[in-house]
Formats: C-alpha cells, structure tokens, sequence
C-alpha cells in the first residue's frame, strides 16, 4: 500500500461524508446510518475497495473518536445538568439496562436457546453506541436541550451499567455451569474502577493547568494530546477508555473555573476521527453473520427492542415523567456497535460451545442497529421538540 494510495482514499472518504452529510439532511436520514452504510459498501462486505488495513486502523481509530466523545459526553455532566437531570438519568439509564436484561435473557431462554447463550447475549444487549447517538443528537441540534442533556447523560454513564450487568450474567452463567469463578466481576471491577481512577488522576491536573496558553479555553494540542493520553494509558492499563474519558471531561467541566468553553477544540476536530470509524466500522461488519444468526438472532433483535421499551416506560414515572416519554427516551438508546461486539469475544472465549451462536446473534444484530437506531434516535429527538410531544 503506497502513501498517495491512502492519501487518496482518506481525501475521498472525506469529501464522501460531507456529500452523506448534506444527502441525509435532504432524505432525514442520519448521517450516520449513511456512512456505515458507504462502508459496507466500499468495503470487504462490498466492492472491497478500501486499500487500508481495517483492522489495524480501527484498532487506532476506535479509542481515539470514542474517547473523545466520551470526554464530551462526561462535559454534559456539569452541575447544573446533574441538579435538574441526575435523577432521571441515574433511574432510567438503570431501568433500561435491566429491563433489557431481563426481557432478552428470559425471552430467549423461553423460546428454547440454551441458558448459557441466552444470560449472555442478555449481557451482551445492555451495550448501547454512545459515538452514534451523540452524534445524531448533535446533527439534529438538539445538544442543548432538555431532552438531549439527558439523553447524554444516559449514554454517558449506560455503558458502565451494561459492562457490570454482563460481568454478573457472564459469572451467573459460569456458576450454572458448575464454574464457581468470579474472575469475571473482579475484572469488570478493576476496568470501571480503573477507568474512574484513571479519570481523577488525569481530570483534576487537567482542570488546573489547561486552558493558561491561551486563557478562556485549551489549545488544539492541548486538547489533543489529553485525549490520546486518555486512550493510550486506558489501554495500556485495560480499563474503559469511555469511562476514563467521561471522568475527566466531568472533572474539567466542574472544576476549571477559567475555562470559557474547555471543549470547543475537541468539538472542532473529532468529526474527521469519526468519520473515519463509522466508515472503517461499517467496513468491518460481516453481513454474512445476518444469516448465520438465523431465528435466534431475529428474537434477540425484537426482545432488546422490547426490552428497552418497557424499561424506559417502567423507569418513566419513577423518573419523574410519563410512561410514553420514558419509552420514547429508551427507543433513542437503542444504536448498538463495537462495545457489544467486544462482550460477544470475552463470552465466546469463556463459554466455546455458545460461542458461535453468540457472535453471529451480536454482529448480525450490531449491523440492523446501527442501520436503523439512528434514525429511531432521531425520531425521538423530532418528537420531543415538537409541542405536543
């Protein structure tokens, strides 16, 4: 692979998404639903045209744009959002994640998929896509109202949610087995936890020390470099790099004082980074897994959609709103991608002889979410805004 051939390719998938872009406001179409979609297409499910090495650049494109939609997302979290929304964002992002668990584990194991498979792949449905949905919210403006800040503030802390709710399935299910390990929750453990010490240890210099250079607001390096520490320190230690850039994008909003707007740079550079993984992520999917999930994966689909419907509708009142709103919040929460694709490979490893049903119901399902879940995404957003809402 020659450097012009990249350079190439990198400029045109570039000017592609800014056609994608201006396409999806025509058609109300996510834009990125439509950038999944082109790299299916120009990738190795497609016409294979992508001269990159797929696995290798997402391996860097992945924790570089989740980290800093992360660290975003944990800047929603100030103090005012958390004095008017803290409540409903703690009561629902529980609700749904259990209310997913629980109708996807009991319903597949009700339709005959063995129990193992069926506690795990419940795990498994809890993940959501934080990358997708903040964007889309983002894309519809909606960023700044009520209805956005608490969707991010769901997204923000969701995934902590599902990553301990599939380490007690996947621990409940060895202990079935007759494997009494609880490796797996002491690690789930360690990588929440980890991630929020991580999270201290780099937020609070960063809240005192960013943002001097040039006073109101960090640099470009500045904002750059924390970010790529996040990451590259998240993985060399194993932990959540979203967790770990949550915590200190939550630290910095809360603590520097000095700063104007300390994410504005962030805001100014992470649309090419996420470009480039929602292309390389729709390159990466195996549409061939729709087939090989067969029944069970088409369950698996319906039950996590009912799932977080009747979570969200259950969580609603205890949140403070209707039933309908509450449902409505849970039908935006449902994009799914590379969070639930890495449970699926930590399960396949533990239990071999569920492993194939696994992945193929997880990547067969990760394709039709991430299709249709931004645009569900952006319905509730739509729906939200409009007065009788």
């Amino acid at each position: 692979m020659t450097p012009e051939i990249v350079m190439l390719a990198v400029g045109l998938l570039f000017l592609a998404g800014l056609a994608l872009d201006a396409v999806g406001h025509l058609v109300h179409v996510p834009r990125v639903t439509l950038l999944i979609l082109l790299g299916v297409l120009v990738g190795p499910p497609g016409l294979n045209w992508l001269p990159i090495d797929i696995e290798s650049a997402h391996e860097v494109l992945a924790p570089t744009a989740l980290t800093m939609v992360a660290f975003l997302m944990g800047g929603s979290l100030d103090r005012g959002t958390l004095a008017a929304r803290g409540r409903a964002i703690l009561v629902l992002s529980l609700a749904v994640v259990a209310g997913t668990a629980l109708v996807v584990g009991l319903g597949l194991w009700a339709l005959g998929t063995p129990l193992a498979a069926a506690l795990l792949l419940a795990g498994i449905a809890t993940a959501t896509a934080p990358a997708a949905t903040l964007d889309v919210i983002r894309e519809s403006g909606a960023q700044t109202s009520p209805f956005g800040k608490l969707l991010i503030g769901i997204v923000a802390i969701d995934d902590a949610w599902g990553l301990l709710a599939f380490s007690l399935l996947l621990t409940l299910a060895a202990m079935l087995g007759g494997d009494g390990d609880t490796a797996a929750l002491a690690h789930a453990g360690y990588e929440v936890g980890g991630a929020v010490v991580l999270g201290l240890v780099l937020g609070l210099p960063a809240a005192a020390l960013t943002g001097r250079v040039k006073p109101g607001e960090p640099t470009l390096i500045e904002a750059l470099g924390l970010v790529l520490v996040i990451a590259g320190l998240a993985l060399w230690l194993e932990v959540s790099f979203l967790i770990a850039g949550m915590t200190t994008g939550a630290l910095v909003t809360n603590l520097a004082r000095h700063h104007d707007r300390p994410f504005h740079e962030i805001e100014r550079i992470e649309w090419p980074f996420l470009l480039l993984f929602f292309v390389m992520a729709g390159a990466s999917l195996d549409v061939s897994a729709l087939v090989a999930a067969g029944g069970t994966g088409v369950a698996y689909m319906i039950l996590r959609v009912l799932g977080r419907l009747a979570g969200g509708a259950l969580g609603g009142p205890l949140a403070g709103m209707r039933p309908a709103r509450g449902a409505r919040t849970a039908a935006a929460l449902l994009p799914q991608a590379g969070v639930a694709v890495g449970m699926a490979l930590v399960a396949a490893e533990r239990f071999p002889q569920a492993g194939e049903v696994v992945l193929a119901v997880t990547i067969a399902a990760t394709v039709v979410f991430e299709v249709i879940g931004p645009p569900l995404t952006q319905w509730a957003l739509a729906k939200e805004n409009r007065p009788d809402g």
